[in-house]
């Protein structure tokens, strides 16, 4: 039996809770596991229940989605809807992994639909049309959402706010968070080896107790992911 992804509705007007669950009891792989009226309600569901996605509206009375966000250590995964467009850019910086624009259509509904099963873990229950592996994730550099791959990418370096990606061909100093980007990587080939550092194994080339060269630059392991980190590349 195929998995079943569970949803909440976060969303403080009636008529978009209708157009959600409609859309959501149209597809086979997903159910409605609740739905909230305001963020508060909203912390008090996911305190008591697990789901694995939200469909979160951003602006909402006393607390906003981001606000939500906000609030939330490890939260699942995350697609915005508002009536404005302003906060597109924005939502990213959040880690949501898209933004409907109200009034939703339902074919743009099943493209982030989609979009939200290719970034999760291979299973081998779903359908095959259903399993398909990330080829890309977008960063904002510069004010600008940037696309980039990941099988291109050789390691980053976490520098606060910013992550600089050391790409094949160019360097980016990406708006985003060491972890943020650990969610966007495919963890088969991507490993953090220290707390400012993720890099890609296939794109190792020496690598010792302390350190790992990616080509010729020399990068430190920490003490606490040296053992996975050997393990990993036996």
């Amino acid at each position: 039996m195929a998995e079943k992804f569970r949803c909440l509705i976060v969303d403080d007007e009636v008529a978009a809770h209708y157009v959600l669950v409609n859309y959501i009891e149209r597809i086979d792989t997903l159910e409605v596991a609740g739905q909230c009226y305001n963020a508060l309600e909203a912390i008090n569901f996911l305190h008591r229940n697990t789901v694995d996605l939200i469909f979160l509206d951003i602006n909402m009375p006393e607390m906003t989605g981001f606000d939500l966000l906000r609030t939330l250590t490890n939260p699942p995964k995350v697609i915005l809807t508002t009536a404005y467009t302003e906060f597109a850019l924005e939502s990213y910086d959040y880690g949501a992994i898209d933004y409907l624009l109200k009034p939703i259509h339902f074919p743009r509904f099943l493209k982030s639909i989609e979009r939200f099963i290719s970034l999760r873990p291979f299973n081998p229950e779903l359908p095959a049309s259903e399993t398909k592996t990330e080829t890309s994730f977008m960063v904002k550099v510069d004010g600008l959402m940037v696309r980039l791959r990941p099988e291109e990418l050789l390691y980053a370096q976490s520098l606060g706010n910013y992550v600089k990606l050391f790409m094949v061909k160019h360097t980016y100093l990406a708006t985003i968070t060491t972890s943020e980007l650990e969610h966007k990587l495919p963890p088969d080939n991507f490993m953090r080896v220290h707390k400012s550092y993720i890099i890609a194994l296939d794109k190792i080339t020496r690598f010792g107790n302390h350190v790992v060269f990616i080509e010729d630059t020399e990068l430190p392991v920490g003490i606490t992911y040296r053992r996975e980190l050997a393990d990993r590349l036996k």
